[in-house]
């Protein structure tokens, strides 16, 4: 049955639904229990979950047109455009990002030559990768943020211990290590960039 020449309904239907829960479940153990655990961060859930669905759904999409080569030439392009110019996206943000497109486009593109059960095995994998990194490993996330100083006679590379002690007060942060950026001396601040690990 058709309208417009367009099928109102194929079995596609059933291996669209049947894949997307596959990777929504998975998806779902990455971002909500691995990465929303460790960072405690929801700025990034809503941004993680809409890329994830919007790639599965347009790698399903695409697929039917058997594109191959041109369609993954495509896909680099339209994610190589994407740039979010606001704040910058620290590494492990970076990472998951990559991790869930790259689920997403491991689940919607399989064919028939990789079977339901490697499909689960890989993403079997990538989950308990994640989760002996994050849960058993507690490797420590390194976290930067850019902090208006005043007091700029703490900034000479002598006060260094002075400079890292008032921010620590001042923060409530153990820091590792600070960098400086630009010097205004008219108005006497600086742009200092303060390294610290993410609280778990």
């Amino acid at each position: 049955m058709e309208f417009l020449e367009i099928p109102i309904f194929d079995d596609d239907f059933f291996k669209m639904a049947f894949r997307f829960t596959i990777n929504l479940g998975f998806l779902t153990l990455i971002i909500r229990w691995l990465y929303y655990t460790s960072s405690r961060r929801k700025d990034y859930l809503f941004t993680f979950y809409m890329i994830s669905f919007i790639v599965f759904f347009l790698c399903f999409t695409l697929k039917k047109f058997e594109l191959d080569i041109g369609m993954a030439l495509g896909l680099f392009a339209i994610f190589g455009i994407i740039r979010y110019r606001t704040d910058a996206i620290d590494i492990k943000e970076m990472t998951y990002l990559f991790v869930v497109i790259g689920v997403s486009v491991m689940n919607s593109l399989a064919n028939k030559k990789m079977s339901y059960s490697e499909i689960l095995l890989a993403n079997t994998v990538v989950v308990i990768s994640i989760a002996i990194i994050e849960k058993f490993w507690h490797l420590k996330h390194e976290v930067t943020k850019e902090i208006v100083y005043e007091n700029i006679e703490n900034i000479k590379p002598e006060n260094y211990e002075l400079l890292k002690t008032d921010l620590e007060d001042r923060t409530g942060l153990s820091i590792n290590n600070v960098s400086i950026g630009n010097v205004d001396f008219l108005r006497d601040t600086a742009v200092l960039t303060i390294y610290y690990y993410n609280r778990k």
